[in-house]
């Protein structure tokens, strides 16, 4: 079939195949990237609660064309946070070559802060599990490794106070989105005042007392992410395992 088409093409009956389909891939990529960004504009703002007929709507095409380039919600999510939360991880190794452990790791919360105070759909991905598929699961496990090394490096250089947990790292994230997201028609910056509180009660003293309760233990951390689901019922959307 090919074949004949471009036969009649060089008749000039008929459009090669080639000339047939450029516009066409041209479109759909200009389609995908409208679909992308309506979506992170959403998701930023209302979390991952909307559905695709509310993307559809903000980005100004109709749910069909999102279907035919994501099979469901699920697939738009792994699109726009697979790289999100490999920058996480990034930011981690990065903070890991700092020369001063306190410097990386505070470097660190302060991006990993600024990430899920800005962006609530990064917050809700990041520490649930309702949402998020292979390549976001991928992501958070390479992340994981990474948090301990930060906590352990400090704490080993004596900055950062001993009862500090790795487990504890992704709440400080949500106590940051919680703020931004209380006070963001005040002060939309008024979460870096609490971070920077944050960081000066980690910081290791000698007259510290003891936290008055324990860390999450790993297993408690999984089952927390497990059973936190931030947004109402969406379609395309994974549901943890029983």
């Amino acid at each position: 079939m090919i074949r004949l088409l471009n036969r009649l093409a060089r008749l000039g009956h008929v459009e090669s195949p080639a000339a047939i389909e450029r516009p066409l891939r041209k479109d759909a990529e200009r389609n995908r990237q409208r679909i992308l960004a309506a979506a992170r504009d959403l998701f930023a703002t209302r979390g991952l609660e909307p559905h695709l007929n509310d993307i559809a709507h903000h980005a100004g095409v109709g749910v069909g064309t999102i279907y035919r380039r994501f099979a469901s919600k699920e697939d738009l999510l792994e699109a726009l946070f697979d790289d999100a939360m490999h920058q996480l991880a990034d930011y981690a190794e990065e903070a890991l070559r700092f020369p001063d452990s306190w410097e990386g790791f505070s470097w660190f919360m302060e991006r990993m802060c600024e990430l899920t105070a800005t962006d609530r759909g990064m917050r809700e991905i990041a520490f649930s599990k309702a949402y998020g598929g292979e390549r976001v699961c991928a992501a958070r496990d390479r992340l994981k490794p990474l948090l301990g090394q930060l906590v352990e490096r400090a704490q080993a250089d004596g900055h950062v106070r001993r009862d500090l947990s790795p487990t504890d790292m992704p709440l400080f994230g949500l106590l940051s989105g919680t703020v931004s997201e209380f006070t963001r028609n005040v002060d939309p910056t008024l979460w870096r005042r609490y971070v920077a509180l944050l960081l000066d009660g980690i910081r290791r003293r000698d007259d510290q007392d003891r936290l008055p309760v324990e860390a999450l233990d790993s297993d408690g951390l999984e089952r927390a992410m497990d059973t936190w689901e931030p947004a109402g019922p969406g379609d395309g959307r994974a549901r943890p395992a029983p």
